[in-house]
């Protein structure tokens, strides 16, 4: 099975386990496209696909308004979006990407899980090098080579593009996310995204036994915990 198969299987474990969790980070992700951009839905695309995004994965409505209104000036919560790298037993790294209003709280909380375990926070590209920021986005379609050849055309080379039991796969830089995304739509204008996630991809991915798996779950979850962190994206092999 391929990366989709994968990230997919990932994230309904993920997400049926933490729906409050979930939520306060649509929130905060929606608060930041709406800053960046416009905060109307419409005339941002970035900021559309969070919402049509949280929609479907059944955040209450207010909790998506009072994100937009937070955006408009209705409040003063300020977050911005910064990426950890750090290394974990064995051969295992790290990137944790949060959501946060305040920095030293957060690396502080970050830290601190990693010097529970006496492992260690890395500096900026430490780890990164060894991962893919990638979209990765799956979905039913017949219309396979209709689909390569419009996103070729459209001057979009994808890393990986397959078609997997009637599901097409399709996995581009993460710079291309929002392009990609209109050039599938152009195709297939009732797509359905059975997956649709943007993330750190390690490039190769390392096996852990015994004493360093248990560790390795253990961090992942002390940085899963906390409030700030959105997303743990890690290489090791958990055969998901």
């Amino acid at each position: 099975m391929g990366r989709a198969y994968a990230v997919r299987e990932a994230k309904i474990k993920k997400t049926g386990a933490a729906k409050g969790k979930l939520y306060t980070n649509f929130a905060k992700e929606i608060y930041l496209a709406a800053k960046r951009g416009v905060p109307e839905v419409e005339a941002n695309s970035a900021l559309k696909h969070l919402v049509e995004k949280a929609k479907k994965m059944q955040v209450p409505a207010d909790i998506i308004n009072r994100a937009l209104d937070k955006a408009k000036g209705a409040g003063k919560d300020e977050y911005e979006e910064i990426i950890y790298e750090g290394f974990g037993p064995g051969a295992s790294t790290f990137m944790i990407k949060t959501l946060t209003d305040n920095v030293n709280r957060t690396v502080g909380e970050v830290r601190a899980a990693f010097n529970k375990l006496n492992k260690s926070l890395g500096v900026t590209n430490s780890v990164s090098y060894n991962y893919d920021n990638l979209c990765v986005l799956s979905f039913k379609s017949d219309k396979e080579e209709e689909l390569l050849m419009a996103l070729l055309d459209a001057g979009i080379e994808p890393v990986e593009f397959e078609n997997e039991d009637g599901f097409i796969n399709v996995e581009v830089k993460y710079i291309d996310n929002i392009k990609t995304r209109e050039v599938i739509e152009s195709v297939e204008p009732e797509v359905d995204y059975e997956l649709d996630e943007s993330g750190w991809y390690a490039k190769d991915l390392v096996t852990l036994e015994g004493e360093d798996l248990e560790l390795f779950n253990r961090l992942y979850g002390l940085l899963d915990d906390i409030e700030d962190v959105t997303d743990v994206y890690h290489n090791v092999d958990l055969g998901e």
